[in-house]
Order: structure tokens, then C-alpha cells, then sequence
């Protein structure tokens, strides 16, 4: 217990709780009511999903800025395939996380196998496929989705919890056991701390980069067709910039922008403090444009203590000059 109230978690939770006792003064009958935290859970399922892919990438030393596009296409193609091929529902996200693995794996060979830049190949891909999304849409609407899923999307389990939410437990659970449990997992850690000794031990660093991006489509592309669930129609712009929020969740709950640490709860931290302070924000009627700021100060001040403590650990280490 003591080792874990140093971590970065326990901090972000502390900030969670800070945030809840503010609003909770602020607006006590709006705020502390089961409708509204169910609204709050309900309206970050898609970006929480999305993070539990971006998460390993990251654990990496690597980003994908495209996953936003990646998620628009993800959601038009599985769209398009519950109205011309079937309204199958399960097949609906099988749909959605084929198109999403397969996005994913071309962001994966170009940095992978032609070892570009994350950032530069995932920027590269993210024009693609918002052209491709442009291409299929032509910038319309879609809205004439079936209606059993329509209806499956307003469901509830107990009454009361999100349909939606199975797919964010799934996804965490699945994330957290790749992490914990495989050797990919063990991979990912040891490429964020050093590439060089990861391969030096055996890690296959190309393969686990390339199934890594892989697995960031599928929950980029189960993320997008739970946001069709939630919504009843897609609209191809909707994505359009989402990649900030889902980088920024994983960073604000603690992930080391370097690589080598982050864990699944705190991620779910992360998108909990962004999704309190949007829906608080609200409540308390500040106006639109603070939340990008108190958001954007959060995350700065998220990336400015791991810069901190990266500096302090590398002066703690003993450096010796060879003449």
C-alpha cells in the first residue's frame, strides 16, 4: 500500500477525488445523482476503449496520431457492411474491428518493417484515411442505420448500466492481461525502456511493434461502432481531432511519454479526471474554452513531472568516464 500511494496512479486518483468534492459542492443535486454518473460513463466508453489501445503503443515510446481518422473510417465501413450486407449485430463489431485491425496493420508495417517514425507514418495515414472516409461518405451522414441495433444501442444491463460498458471491461481486462501476463507484454516494457537491450534479450521488436499497432485498430474499431451504438448514426467528421483526447487520457493517467511505464488503471483514471471535468465544467456553467485549457494545463502538467523524475533518476545514476 505504501509503495503504491508514490505512484503516478495513486496522484491522478487524488486529482479524480479532488475534482468530485469541487463539483460536488459546487452542484449537489445535479452532479451527485446515479443519471448523471451513468451519463458520465456513458459519454467517455468510446475514448476509454480507444486508450486501451493506445496505451501499449505508448508503453513503447510510440504514438499514432491517426487513430481518430482510424475511428471515423472504422465506424463508416462498419456502417456501410450493417446495411448492405446484414444487420447482424455481433458481426456488426466483428465489422468494426476487422476494418480497424486492418488500418491498424498498415500504421504498423510503416513503422515496423520501414522503421519510419511513429509519428511521421501514423500522420501519413491519418490523411489517407480521412480521405478515404471523404471518398466513401462524401462528407455526408449516415444515418439509416439498422434499427434492431439502433435499439440495441439504448439498452441497459440491470436497468441501469450501459449496454456499452461490456466492451470497455472486455477491453480493459484483455489489455491488462496482454500487459501482465504474455510475453508481448513483457515485450512492450522492455522496448520502452531500451529498444537496443529489449532486442540484446530476445524481443522480436519489429513483430511486437506491428501487433501492437494491429491491436490499436481493434480497439479503435470496437470503440467506433460502440459510438455508432450510442448515437444511431455516423458522422465522418465526428472523429476529426479525437486522437488528442486519447493521447492525452493515456498521458494525464500516468504513462511515461518516453515508454517503460503505464498501467491500464490508470489510464481509466485518466479518462475519468478528463471525462469529470468536462461534465463539471458544464455543470458549474464555466464556459467551453476552459476546458480545453484546465485539459491542455493537465496534460503539460501530467508530461512535466515525468520529465522530472527522468531527469532526477538519470542524476542518480552513477556515470563513469573512461579516459
Amino acid at each position: 500500500m505504501k509503495q503504491w500511494v508514490k505512484t503516478k496512479e495513486f496522484m491522478v486518483l487524488v486529482i479524480v477525488l479532488t475534482v468530485i468534492a469541487i463539483v460536488s459542492i459546487g452542484n449537489p443535486t445535479a452532479f451527485l445523482t446515479t443519471e448523471n454518473i451513468f451519463d458520465i460513463i456513458k459519454s467517455n466508453l468510446v475514448l476509454a476503449i480507444a486508450a486501451m489501445g493506445m496505451l501499449p503503443i505508448m508503453l513503447t515510446g510510440g504514438i499514432d496520431v491517426s487513430v481518430g481518422a482510424l475511428m471515423g473510417s472504422a465506424s463508416v465501413l462498419s456502417a456501410q457492411f450493417m446495411i448492405n450486407v446484414t444487420d447482424n449485430i455481433p458481426l456488426a463489431f466483428v465489422a468494426g474491428a476487422i476494418s480497424g485491425i486492418v488500418l491498424g496493420s498498415v500504421n504498423g508495417f510503416f513503422v515496423s518493417k520501414l522503421k519510419m517514425p511513429p509519428i511521421v507514418a501514423t500522420l501519413g495515414t491519418m490523411s489517407v484515411y480521412q480521405g478515404m472516409m471523404s471518398y466513401i461518405t462524401n462528407g455526408n451522414w449516415i444515418s439509416n442505420i439498422p434499427t434492431n441495433f439502433v435499439e440495441f444501442g439504448k439498452g441497459y444491463l440491470f436497468g441501469i448500466i450501459p449496454v456499452q460498458t461490456f466492451f470497455l471491461v472486455a477491453m480493459a481486462v484483455l489489455t491488462w492481461w496482454i500487459l501482465k501476463y504474455t510475453f508481448i507484454g513483457r515485450g512492450v516494457f522492455a522496448i520502452g525502456g531500451n529498444t537496443v537491450s529489449a532486442e540484446r534479450i530476445g524481443y522480436n521488436v519489429q513483430r511486437i511493434q506491428f501487433l501492437l499497432y494491429a491491436f490499436s485498430g481493434f480497439a479503435s474499431g470496437i470503440a467506433a461502432v460502440v459510438r455508432t451504438s450510442i448515437f444511431g448514426q455516423v458522422d465522418p467528421k465526428t472523429f476529426t481531432g479525437f486522437e488528442l483526447k486519447v493521447i492525452g487520457a493515456v498521458v494525464v493517467g500516468g504513462a511515461s511519454v518516453s515508454g517503460g511505464y503505464g498501467s491500464v488503471m490508470g489510464t481509466l483514471f485518466g479518462v475519468a479526471l478528463m471525462g469529470l471535468l468536462e461534465n463539471g465544467m458544464i455543470l458549474l456553467k464555466i464556459p467551453t474554452f476552459w476546458q480545453k485549457i484546465m485539459i491542455g494545463m493537465i496534460i503539460l502538467f501530467a508530461v512535466s513531472i515525468d520529465f522530472v523524475r527522468a531527469r532526477r533518476a538519470n542524476a542518480k545514476q552513477l556515470k563513469v568516464d573512461v579516459a
